[in-house]
């Protein structure tokens, strides 16, 4: 089969707006006004100049151009216009003066705008391309180095690329356009990887595609996006994976499709891959959908970092790569894109995708509430033996506690690690699953892997924020630790060789973050919810029938350990990671240690022992008030007791109730529920629980 070049061509911005062959970009008459902002403007500069300051000699690829050649060199501007008019503006901001011609067509004020840059001599003017070009150069002189210029504009100029798609001259462009807008407004860069790709491949193509396609849809199962082929691929019981390798899973897709070959599919097709994959579902099947942790170019990388490990490419460095999808095809500019690879990566995307549903954490299509936890860790599957329905099934099925210990793990992990180029942990756990086999589970698998993922939270804790060589200036963990303490050759090891002695353990954190008598310069989020972990396995394990009851000595033994008085086991019970806790709570406000009444001083405030996390919102609300007014507030006025509060954490829960036993006692007068004395101890409680 004859494989046809796909009308796309990648373009620096001197061949766009300088190439030998003279061009005239003409923007309908359909197209909307130009309209970017200062935000949008000073973003793509400021991510242009991120990757000329760090650039190794890769590419920029700042989108798509859509464009129908009208011939005589005018290109109509189909898609991409608003980037165009951007790139335009930008090079007479670096007083560059193009070639070739942007036009608006029937628009006479736009046009003659343009035609005026720098200057701008009109009575009358487009204020939005005068704007924009005042944003542009405004930007430029506030991002770029005076040094830097020359060398800048030179990147600008060569390194900075654009995909330019020729739409065909016979396509029907009313047709084209209905596809563009089901899809969005332009190609994206997965979508130029996916199209390099298929060059590659000859009629395997067709279930390269199949498969690209069905692994974007990021919101669902991946077992529910091949109703023919599910049993070959995952099972009779559609909860398995059972493809060795690419060629084994194009047989059983082939053999389920009663086919040999397929015919290759046109560009048009291929834009319209994704709707047609939907109507493949059965009238009778349920959709089961959820809120996915990660979109698809950023899931792309961290499958390409997998194929590149199991490759086991010595040029390889693990810890130069970048998980942000800024990056996507700089770093599939790396490898060796031949049909081999190609085939490999697309056995290893679909497999990813059936570990990431059915191995780690989904968010439901709901709000957080009290009551209800949004987190799942379901395997998709069979109902029973002879019904064709289907339905998620808790991944651990096995009544022990594994279950919730694996949701509020990995729940911590995500909660801790939302944006997209920290999501290590995600490529840890998936690599994991691939380097051990755990294609067909069992109970013991199972538990292993729960293992790796306590084993990764603590070697996280003690090998990265335990250590100050790790860590930035204010206690960030620096971009490379990660994989210079979990990677061990082309491998995931969570094996600690030198654990340190507690007492040892709790100095090297109070150096780090401080114990009040000096200033903190931060506590990251990761250590607040690793604590708040490590709280509710101690719950879990040591309350357990008789030993929950009130009065059993477990019970009050429990609760001394935290260091308050018993406040009931509903928080434990109900708690959970929820997304919205991601505000730092001091409960001895710093309003107050910086008053003229204020009893503790920004030293004693600014440690572990007076931080909590909590929403957002109920900080915002509450933040300046004291320990005995945000106590007042959450106290549930018939039973008197504290209210539950979904988005507090478990030590801020503590806090309040130690607040409580303080309000009750004679020796405490009112406004010294909470000094440091207090907090202090309290950190030394939480210490303990931490490093036991």
């Amino acid at each position: 089969m004859n494989k046809e070049k796909l009308p796309l061509e990648e373009m620096s911005i001197d061949a766009l707006f300088n190439g030998v062959n003279k061009a005239t970009y003409e923007v309908p008459v359909y197209q909307r006004n130009y309209a970017w902002g200062k935000d949008e403007i000073s973003t793509l500069i400021q991510d242009i100049y991120d990757a000329y300051a760090n650039n190794n000699g890769g590419y920029y690829y700042i989108g798509t151009l859509v464009s129908f050649n009208k011939g005589d060199g005018v290109y109509e501007v189909i898609d991409g216009q608003q980037r165009l008019t951007t790139i335009r503006l930008t090079l007479g901001a670096l007083d560059i003066q193009p070639r070739n011609r942007l036009t608006y067509r029937a628009r006479k004020k736009a046009d003659k705008t343009l035609k005026a840059i720098p200057n701008f001599n009109l009575e009358e003017m487009d204020n939005g391309i005068v704007n924009g070009y005042r944003f542009a150069k405004s930007a430029i002189d506030e991002i770029v180095l005076q040094d830097d210029r020359d060398g800048f504009k030179s990147y600008f100029l060569n390194k900075v690329k654009i995909i330019h798609y020729h739409v065909p001259k016979d396509i029907d462009l009313n047709h084209y356009f209905e596809i563009m807008n089901s899809r969005g407004e332009q190609l994206e860069k997965h979508e130029i990887i996916k199209a390099r790709m298929l060059s590659k491949l000859g009629d395997d193509g067709v279930v390269f595609s199949k498969i690209w396609e069905s692994c974007s849809k990021m919101s669902e199962y991946i077992q529910q996006s091949f109703p023919n082929e599910r049993n070959n691929i995952f099972g009779s019981w559609c909860s398995d994976f059972y493809p060795d390798n690419y060629n084994d899973l194009l047989d059983k897709m082939l053999v389920s499709a009663g086919e040999k070959k397929e015919e290759k599919k046109s560009i048009s097709q291929f834009l319209k891959e994704d709707e047609l994959l939907h109507k493949m579902k059965t009238e009778k099947e349920r959709s089961d959908t959820f809120q996915p942790i990660i979109d698809f170019p950023n899931f792309l990388l961290i499958v390409l970092k997998i194929t590149r490990l199991l490759l086991d490419d010595a040029k390889f460095e693990s810890t130069s790569f970048n998980l942000d999808d800024k990056e996507l095809i700089n770093e599939f500019d790396k490898v060796n894109m031949d049909e081999n690879f190609v085939k490999k990566f697309g056995y290893n995307l679909l497999r990813a995708k059936y570990y990431l549903d059915n191995y780690i954490v989904h968010h439901a299509n709901e709000e957080d509430s009290i009551e209800n936890n949004p987190w799942a860790l379901q395997k998709w599957q069979r109902e029973s033996s002879n019904s064709y329905k289907y339905y998620p099934k808790n991944l651990f099925d096995f009544d022990d506690g594994s279950q919730k210990k694996a949701v509020h793990l990995l729940s911590m992990f995500e909660v801790s690690f939302t944006a997209r180029q920290r999501k290590n942990y995600l490529f840890y756990c998936i690599f994991y699953l691939f380097k051990n086999d755990i294609k067909k589970p069992q109970k013991t698998v199972l538990k292993n892997y729960l293992k790796f993922v306590e084993g990764l939270a603590k070697k996280y804790f003690y090998g990265i924020y335990l250590e100050k060589t790790m860590l930035n200036e204010i206690n960030t963990p620096l971009p490379r630790s990660f994989d210079s303490v979990m990677i061990e050759g082309n491998t995931v090891s969570v094996a600690m060789a030198n654990m340190p002695k507690k007492s040892i353990a709790i100095e090297k954190f109070n150096a780090v973050y401080g114990d009040g008598k000096e200033k903190s310069v931060g506590v990251p989020l990761f250590v607040f919810n690793y604590l708040d972990y490590k709280i509710w396995v101690r719950y879990a394990e040591e309350l357990r029938g008789e030993k929950s009851k009130k009065g059993s000595k477990e019970r009050q033994e429990f609760y001394d350990k935290l260091g308050c008085s018993d406040f009931e086991l509903d928080i434990f019970k109900l708690f959970y990671f929820s997304r919205t806790r991601r505000s730092l709570e001091h409960y001895y406000p710093q309003a107050v240690a910086t008053g003229e009444n204020g009893a503790l001083n920004e030293h004693e405030i600014n440690c572990l022992g007076n931080y909590a996390m909590i929403g957002s919102e109920v900080n915002s609300s509450g933040s300046n008030n004291s320990p005995k007014v945000k106590l007042d507030h959450y106290l549930d006025t018939l039973s008197g007791k504290v209210r539950l509060v979904s988005v507090a954490s478990l030590k801020f829960m503590i806090m309040m109730q130690i607040c409580k036993d303080h309000a009750r006692k004679e020796d405490r007068k009112l406004g010294e529920e909470w000094n440091f004395e207090d907090i202090q101890k309290h950190q030394a409680k939480m210490l303990n629980i931490l490093f036991e």
